[in-house]
C-alpha cells in the first residue's frame, strides 16, 4: 500500500474536496438571514415570476429605489434556478444540494490559490521552508473547522474570496505587467459581489501607486473599474434606467441608517474574530506574524489591513462581514510569524500550537460539515412541496417563549401565500373571524398544549400534519445564546372554514 505524503498539496486538496463535498450533502438549511433570504429566495422567485424582496423596479409593491444590493451574485444564481427549472429539477432540496456542491468545488481556488501565495511569498525564507509555510496555509484552510460549513452557503462574503485570491495571484507570480489588468478583471467581480472589497482592491491600487509602480497601477485600476461598470453601470442602467443604482442606494443607506443597524464599538472585534476563528493558542501566533511581516510583505498587508482598519472604524458590525480576508490574514501569519520569529523556543511554540489547533479542530469540523442549520423552519416548509399542499394563508403563532422566525417560502414551492404573526395576547383569530387559515405553524413548545385548545374553539378538527424538531447544533446556539430563535414547529392543518 502507498503510504500517503501529507506534504503533498495534491493529497491537502483532495481532503479539502472531501470535506466540502460532505458539508454541501449533509449541511443544509441556510446560515444566516443574508445567505438565503437576500439571495435564494430572490433569485428563484424571479424565475417564478414573483419578486419575493420587491427589488426590482417594475414590482408591484416596489419602493421605486434601489435597495443597495448588488444584481452581480443574485443574478448568477438566478441563471441557475432557471437553468434547473428548465431541465425540470424543481425540488427545492434537490436544488439546494446541487447549488451547494457548486460552491464546494468553487471554494476549492480558495484552498489552491492560498498555497500558491504563500509559497510565493516564503521564497525568501528558502524553498525547504517556503514549502513548509504553504503545506501549514493548505492543511489549515482545507480543514478549518468554520470554513467547509461557510463554503457551500450562498454568502457573498465567501464567494467573492476565490476572486480575490485568484487576483493576488496573477499579481505576485510574475513581473509581466499585462497580467495586471486580468488581476484587476477578477478583483472587480469581487467588489461586484460585495461593494466593501472594494477597500482592499484601493489597498493594492494604493501599494503600486505608492511604490511609482505606474502601469501596474493603471492597469490593475482599469481592470477594477471596466468590470464594475459592466456589471454595476450598464446591468443597473438597464434595470432602473441610470448606472450605478444599486451602488448609490448601497452608499446612501449605509451613510444613514446603515451605522444603526446592530451597533458595536468593540474597535477589536474583527482582529478576535480573525484570531479567534484559527483557536488559540495558533491564532494568537497568527496575528503577531501577520503585524511582524507588515513591511516585507506590505502589497498584501496593506490592503487587509485597510480592510481590516475600515470594518473596526465602521459603527456597524457582523462577524461576517470580516470573512473576506480570512485567507490572507492567515498566510499572512504563518509567513510573517517564520519571518520574525526564528528562534528555536518560538518553532516549538509553533508547533505545539498547531497539535492544539487540530486537536480541538476536528471535532468542531465534523459538527459544523454534518449539521443542518436552520432546520426547523426549512422543514415545515418543506412539508408543503412534498404534499403538494398550495396554502392560502398561514398563521404564525409565537405565545410561547420563541419569537416568529421568517419562513423560507422557497422551499415550499409557493410564493403567493400569506402569513399573519401572532406573537402578543392579541387574539388576532378573534379580531378577524373571517380570515381563514388553511394552517398554523406553532413555534416553540412552551405553553403549547393551550395555545393549540384555544385554536381547536374555531377549528374544532385541526390535526397535527407535522413535527419540526431543531438541529443539534440549533439546539446548541440557542442555549449558547437564548437570542437565537432555533426552534421546534407544529404544523397543524384546520381542515375547515370559521364559524
Amino acid at each position: 500500500m502507498k503510504k500517503i505524503d501529507w506534504t503533498s498539496y495534491k493529497t491537502i486538496l483532495i481532503a479539502a474536496l472531501v470535506i466540502r463535498i460532505i458539508a454541501a450533502i449533509f449541511s443544509q438549511g441556510y446560515g444566516m438571514h443574508d445567505d438565503h433570504f437576500l439571495v435564494i429566495e430572490s433569485s428563484s422567485s424571479w424565475v417564478d415570476g414573483y419578486d419575493y424582496n420587491h427589488w426590482l423596479p417594475w414590482s408591484p409593491e416596489s419602493r421605486g429605489v434601489p435597495e443597495g444590493h448588488s444584481f452581480t451574485y443574485v443574478g448568477l444564481n438566478f441563471i441557475y434556478f432557471y437553468c434547473m427549472d428548465f431541465l425540470g429539477v424543481d425540488d427545492p432540496k434537490i436544488l439546494m444540494l446541487i447549488n451547494r456542491i457548486f460552491h464546494a468545488l468553487f471554494s476549492m481556488l480558495i484552498v489552491f490559490f492560498s498555497i500558491k501565495i504563500t509559497e510565493k511569498i516564503s521564497e525568501s525564507q528558502g524553498a525547504e521552508r517556503a514549502k513548509k509555510n504553504a503545506v501549514t496555509v493548505g492543511w489549515v484552510l482545507a480543514l478549518l473547522w468554520l470554513l467547509p460549513f461557510l463554503s457551500v452557503r450562498n454568502l457573498v462574503e465567501i464567494t467573492c474570496v476565490p476572486f480575490m485570491l485568484w487576483s493576488v495571484w496573477v499579481m505576485i507570480k510574475s513581473e509581466d505587467k499585462k497580467h495586471f489588468l486580468f488581476a484587476g478583471l477578477l478583483m472587480g467581480m469581487a467588489v461586484s459581489f460585495r461593494y466593501q472589497v472594494g477597500v482592499f482592491a484601493l489597498g493594492l491600487a494604493a501599494v503600486y501607486f505608492f511604490q511609482y509602480q505606474w502601469s501596474r497601477f493603471l492597469l490593475f485600476s482599469s481592470g477594477v473599474l471596466i468590470v464594475f461598470a459592466l456589471t454595476q453601470g450598464v446591468v443597473d442602467y438597464l434595470i432602473w434606467g441610470y448606472p450605478f443604482a444599486e451602488f448609490i442606494g448601497y452608499f446612501t443607506y449605509n451613510s444613514n441608517e446603515g451605522t444603526a443597524y446592530i451597533p458595536n464599538n468593540n474597535y477589536f472585534m474583527y482582529i478576535l474574530v480573525l484570531m479567534g476563528t484559527f483557536l488559540l493558542p495558533l491564532g494568537l501566533l497568527a496575528g503577531a506574524g501577520f503585524f511582524a511581516g507588515f513591511k516585507k510583505y506590505a502589497v498584501i498587508f496593506v490592503p487587509v489591513f485597510l480592510f481590516l482598519l475600515f470594518h473596526s472604524l465602521y459603527p456597524s458590525k457582523q462577524e461576517r462581514f470580516i470573512m473576506p480576508v480570512l485567507p490572507f490574514f492567515f498566510l499572512l501569519g504563518v509567513v510573517g510569524f517564520h519571518y520574525a520569529f526564528v528562534k528555536e523556543s518560538w518553532k516549538k511554540l509553533w508547533n505545539v500550537s498547531l497539535k492544539i489547533f487540530w486537536v480541538i479542530n476536528i471535532p468542531l469540523l465534523l459538527l459544523a460539515s454534518f449539521t443542518y442549520t436552520k432546520k426547523s423552519r426549512v422543514e415545515a416548509m418543506y412539508y408543503f412541496y412534498e404534499t403538494g399542499e398550495t396554502p392560502q394563508k398561514i398563521m404564525l403563532d409565537a405565545m410561547g417563549d420563541e419569537d416568529v422566525a421568517m419562513p423560507p417560502k422557497f422551499y415550499s414551492g409557493h410564493w403567493l401565500f400569506g402569513t399573519l404573526e401572532q406573537s402578543e395576547e392579541i387574539k388576532h383569530i378573534e379580531m378577524y373571524p373571517d380570515y381563514r387559515y388553511d394552517y398554523i405553524l406553532f413555534f416553540g413548545d412552551d405553553d403549547l398544549e393551550n395555545r393549540i385548545n384555544f385554536y381547536k374553539k374555531t377549528y374544532p378538527d385541526m390535526e397535527l400534519v407535522k413535527t419540526c424538531e431543531p438541529s443539534l447544533i440549533d439546539r446548541f446556539l440557542k442555549w449558547l445564546n437564548p437570542r437565537n430563535s432555533n426552534e421546534y414547529i407544529e404544523v397543524w392543518k384546520t381542515n375547515e372554514t370559521p364559524a
